[in-house]
């Protein structure tokens, strides 16, 4: 099997794969982030008409062009801004479109005009195909960035209101946007100066590697906001608002708040909430007999510190005393990062050296020295 044969099998693997998983993520068989993922399913059909030309040319035996009809060129343009609605469904499901979002539509009409005006003579060819070019870049650039920083955003949001984000941050969108990204300057810059042709077997692995990424990361994604309507929308407005926010406002009297604060080091000290990995927001509020607001404000307030950090301290504490009783030396440091309430070993581990400036590892052997 020749390189040009292999490249059509990649071609056929890279569409086929982008069309199943756009019907997994429209069918949702885990019923989580349902908009979210109605967006995201139809991205990835989006994203699979890129190969449409190179799909029909093997299925008809010659050369077939789909890219060119304006209904393709409009549906393509159209994925950055999908994708950046996902991003935006998954980063908050309460979200609504409103009267003004329709500046959202603004590139796309623009767009199609350019398209409508080459098509009937009314523009020159060569004026439409650099405004063409000009727009495909600013709006693939634009959301691109915009989806981005909206990650990096909720990363810091989930903090206030989650012990464990590894399975809620999002990290895998924001890889896809960063791998893609670089993928296509590398690509126009090859453009220019060589032949492209001798690439497209090399960029179709990568891109086959990036849909089965997609793919392991997209299908397992728990639900980001896991609770009813209601708590949902008030986890939402805590998340919206900035640790400076939150701690300027004044929800509680003064004598509220120093009972409060009394009553979570309690808790914390007696019941060790902190090692249920599980732990977040709605649950310590619920042990406490408090609402989530009050229970953000005192712990932003009153400790200095978001939710995340607050639990995972006590989290560390208690892994030290692990760390250093010799009758644990049977436990690994995964065992240990489970019994602190860590979901996995890596979160454990980062934690810890961000709060100690040792591993685990380091941490246990220094203690055993002493």
């Amino acid at each position: 099997m020749n390189t040009s044969e292999l490249n059509n099998f990649l071609v056929i693997l890279i569409y086929g794969s982008l069309v199943l998983l756009s019907l997994l993520e429209l069918t949702n068989p885990l019923k989580v982030n349902k908009k979210a993922n109605a967006f995201f399913g139809v991205f990835l059909f989006l994203w699979s008409t890129f190969w449409l030309d190179e799909v029909f040319s093997l299925v008809k035996g010659s050369n077939v062009e789909i890219h060119p009809l304006i209904f393709v060129q409009v549906i393509q343009f159209l994925t950055p801004i999908v994708f950046y609605f996902s991003v935006l469904f998954f980063t908050n499901p309460a979200f609504k479109f409103k009267l003004s979002d329709v500046k959202y539509a603004v590139l796309p009409v623009i767009f199609l005009v350019n398209l409508l005006f080459r098509y009937f003579g009314i523009i020159n060819a060569g004026i439409s195909a650099l405004i063409f070019i000009g727009l495909i870049l600013v709006q693939a650039l634009f959301y691109t960035g915009l989806s981005y920083f909206t990650i990096r955003k909720h990363q810091r949001r989930i903090q206030m209101f989650s012990s464990n984000t590894e399975e809620i941050n999002l990290n895998w969108l924001e890889y896809i946007i960063l791998v893609i990204f670089v993928m296509n300057i590398g690509y126009i810059i090859y453009n220019l100066f060589y032949d492209s042709t001798s690439l497209n077997f090399f960029i179709n692995i990568i891109f086959l590697l990036v849909v089965y990424f997609v793919a392991c990361y997209c299908l397992r994604q728990k639900e980001i906001y896991p609770a009813g309507k209601k708590v949902q929308e008030e986890l939402i407005s805590i998340s919206s608002e900035t640790e400076a926010e939150a701690v300027k406002k004044k929800l509680i009297s003064d004598e509220d708040f120093l009972k409060i604060k009394h009553n979570i080091e309690a808790v914390m000290q007696s019941e060790k909430p902190y090692l249920d990995s599980e732990l977040n927001l709605i649950r310590l509020s619920e042990l406490l007999s408090i609402s989530t607001h009050h229970l953000s404000y005192v712990i932003n307030k009153g400790f200095n510190k978001n939710f995340f950090q607050y639990v995972n301290e006590y989290r560390i504490e208690y892994a030290k005393i692990l760390l250093k009783n010799d009758k644990n030396n049977k436990l690994s440091i995964l065992g240990i990062a489970y019994e602190s309430g860590f979901n996995s070993k890596t979160s454990f581990n980062n934690t810890f050296k961000k709060l100690t400036d040792q591993t685990p590892s380091e941490f246990k052997k220094t203690s055993s020295s002493l």
